[in-house]
């Protein structure tokens, strides 16, 4: 299926001379483009329709819209690169689109047809591309859809809106990226067997921020979460997935079921693999990190998502004590990597997966 946007564009843009001090130093997440794009839901309509590229505004919505009330709602994060030669990547948008098809699945909501998510990603970027930093920013989008149906029944909203909104980004990390201190959650678990773990929803993001709460109180940057049953296993941090590396050059990390599958993860794999290494997914239990750390077998560990692409995890603490990982620092393999992807990303080199997506 594929929709056809009719394009509004903004009446009062941002002046230029506004955009440009905006983008002198944007951080993540505060400052947001001119534009969005945004289609339609309705049973009654028959499905999707009314796709639109417009200024962005507030949505109406009425105080009995089932968003507000039950959470319906799922969101996706990617961004859109810069080239040396001008023109825009976008990094395997069809994941995105994918797992937000997923996602739409598991909560029991309209699934948007890919192809319709990437044209309203594209038309977003096309539209917005002077909001596009330069050096290491990226233009970070946020696809996401909420029940809009009027009604306090619990049940399927028949109603949603999907929208793409843009927010220019700066590097993640300013002088490179700085190993992170982890908290292990031992009171809170994320997701469970059955449950909504490997979806990207609003409601896992909330259920994690009084644990992400406590590691702050602790000093430390992150939050880690053991899984839900044994309350053993390494899941996942508050918003990222987690890999380690061994004296033997083998990689692990944990598997997918209640975690999410990120892309970012996946395409970690996908190169470390490239490169003759052995990649596990399997379950790795906190007190056997804590024995690797100290014994030396493992090497390093680090946090990845869309975000910040690749964090090295220095330092992990707990109410059964702190360690150190490789005397804190940041190690060459999750660098190596991190160069490699961020390199894909820019188009400074070759990309065997076909991941990039030219815009323009």
């Amino acid at each position: 299926m594929s929709m056809k946007f009719e394009i509004q564009p903004a009446s009062n843009p941002t002046p230029e001379k506004d955009r440009v001090a905006k983008l002198v130093d944007p951080g993540f997440g505060r400052v947001f483009t001119d534009h969005m794009a945004v289609v339609r839901y309705s049973q009654a309509k028959g499905g999707w329709y009314e796709a639109k590229i417009e200024a962005r505004a507030n949505f109406q919505l009425d105080p009995a819209g089932a968003v507000l009330h039950y959470a319906q709602e799922i969101f996706e994060g990617l961004k859109a690169y810069k080239r040396d030669d001008g023109g825009v990547n976008l990094f395997r948008p069809d994941a995105n689109a994918r797992r937000f098809k997923d996602s739409a699945d598991r909560m029991a909501m309209a699934q948007l047809p890919e192809d319709v998510f990437i044209e309203a990603v594209e038309q977003v970027v096309r539209i917005d591309r002077a909001w596009m930093p330069g050096g290491e920013g990226s233009l970070y989008l946020r696809p996401f859809m909420i029940a809009s149906e009027t009604f306090l029944g619990v049940k399927p909203s028949s109603e949603y809106i999907f929208a793409v909104i843009a927010s220019p980004v700066g590097s993640y990390f300013k002088g490179g990226p700085a190993p992170v201190s982890i908290w292990v959650s031992e009171n809170y678990t994320r997701a469970a067997v059955g449950g909504t773990g490997a979806v990207k929803c609003g409601g896992n993001y909330a259920a994690s921020l009084r644990a992400q709460a406590e590691a702050i109180q602790h000093g430390c940057d992150q939050v880690v979460f053991l899984d839900a049953v044994e309350r053993r296993y390494i899941e996942e941090l508050g918003g990222m997935n987690v890999f380690f590396v061994f004296d033997d050059g083998s990689l692990s990390t944990p598997p997918l079921g209640t975690i999410l599958p990120g892309i970012t993860r996946d395409s970690i794999i996908a190169l470390a693999r490239d490169a003759g290494k052995t990649v596990r997914e399997e379950p790795y239990s906190l007190d056997q990190w804590r024995k690797d750390a100290a014994s030396g077998r493992l090497k390093e560990a680090f946090a990845c998502g869309t975000a910040a692409v690749i964090s090295p995890i220095g330092k992990v603490r707990s109410v059964s004590g702190d360690f150190e990982i490789s005397g804190g620092a940041a190690g060459p393999v999750a660098m190596g990597l991190r160069k490699q992807l961020v390199d894909i990303q820019y188009g400074r080199t070759n990309d065997p997966h076909n991941w990039i997506r030219k815009v323009f």
